[in-house]
């Protein structure tokens, strides 16, 4: 569908849509919201952490834990690899709602009083600051010194915020880039089966239940605003989104350099597990196929913009819904 082919609701229809669904998760942030410290008893035994658990060891279907490389480690180099993955994914978690949160309070700041956006951030921002508090005790109980960005992602992660203020349908693109995808595989690791060290679990399933809010406000509004852009606005958008999308898809997914350094991990062994790999492409495109049909109704993936989704080799989550690859 091109741009000019997207027709916005009636207002007054779409204002009570808007309404009912802004309802909708205020009610939900009162009635279930978790506290990092009242919710997770941290000192319990069972949540006692250890990196070298077993269960922390990558399961066969992870795209690293799939090659021989990993499966030759010994035990406990498997189990502690396995729990920094997840200490350097909870730091970027952490920076990314960093991120998150103050370019929410820059979005809130332009809004007049009475907007009925103001409280359903002002709860996202508070369910976000939680998050935080989680993720950063697992990094500290587990004993790992997990990196943050890397310096140049740092400066630009400061143009994210303005976008709050600015342009804040892209900073929602941007939202959704880092939320679908660790939403899509915490989802399947809650999903799975395989034994889960429980502190980890608890921590997935709270924010799992929080981040279903999240993601379904900035679509909503995504769906909302963007048919109404100028021009100018909507070619921006559409050529950041790809951009956007699978960068933070890869840090998302894929181990730090740091990370690698860390435990020499060979580069052909890189390639194999992620770049030359046909399963983790499926998983990105599969993580990412929300947004991906998102833009795709919004007219935001047409040509000429599809030609970039498939440069950046994530062009497979245009298509319609597959079987999950993982």
């Amino acid at each position: 569908m091109a741009a000019t082919d997207v027709v916005s609701p009636e207002p007054a229809t779409a204002d009570r849509a808007w309404l009912s669904l802004l309802d909708r998760l205020n009610r939900s942030s009162v009635r279930r919201h978790f506290d990092a410290y009242a919710d997770i008893d941290w000192d319990s035994p069972a949540f006692a952490l250890d990196p070298e658990d077993p269960r922390f060891e990558l399961p066969d279907d992870d795209p690293l834990g799939q090659t021989d490389w990993y499966r030759r480690l010994p035990a406990a180099t498997r189990a502690r690899l396995g729990c920094d993955l997840v200490a350097s994914k909870m730091k970027f978690g952490l920076i990314f709602e960093s991120i998150l949160k103050r370019g929410l309070l820059e979005f809130t700041a332009t809004l007049p009083n009475r907007a009925p956006e103001f409280r359903y951030a002002y709860h996202e921002i508070t369910e976000e600051a939680q998050h935080s508090l989680m993720f950063q005790e697992f990094v500290n109980r587990s004993g790992l010194d997990a990196a943050g960005l890397p310096r140049l992602l740092q400066f630009g992660s400061r143009r994210v915020v303005t976008m709050g203020r600015r342009f804040p349908q892209l900073f929602f693109m941007f939202v959704l880039g880092g939320e679908d995808p660790i939403d899509y595989v915490q989802r399947h690791e809650l999903r799975a089966g395989r034994e889960l060290h429980p502190l980890l679990e608890r921590i997935m399933r709270i924010h799992v239940t929080e981040e279903a809010r999240h993601l379904s406000f900035a679509r909503h509004y995504l769906k909302r605003t963007v048919p109404g852009l100028s021009r100018r606005r909507r070619v921006r958008l559409a050529v950041a989104a790809p951009v956007i999308l699978g960068l933070m898809a890869q840090l998302m997914l894929r181990p730090s350099a740091q990370l690698a350094a860390k435990y020499q991990i060979p580069p052909a062994v890189l390639a194999e597990a992620y770049t030359r790999n046909p399963q983790y492409r499926a998983q990105i495109a599969a993580s990412l196929a929300k947004v991906g049909a998102l833009c795709v109704q919004l007219g935001l993936a047409g040509r000429p913009y599809r030609t970039l989704w498939r440069l950046l080799g994530i062009d497979d989550a245009l298509e319609p819904p597959r079987k999950s690859p993982v």
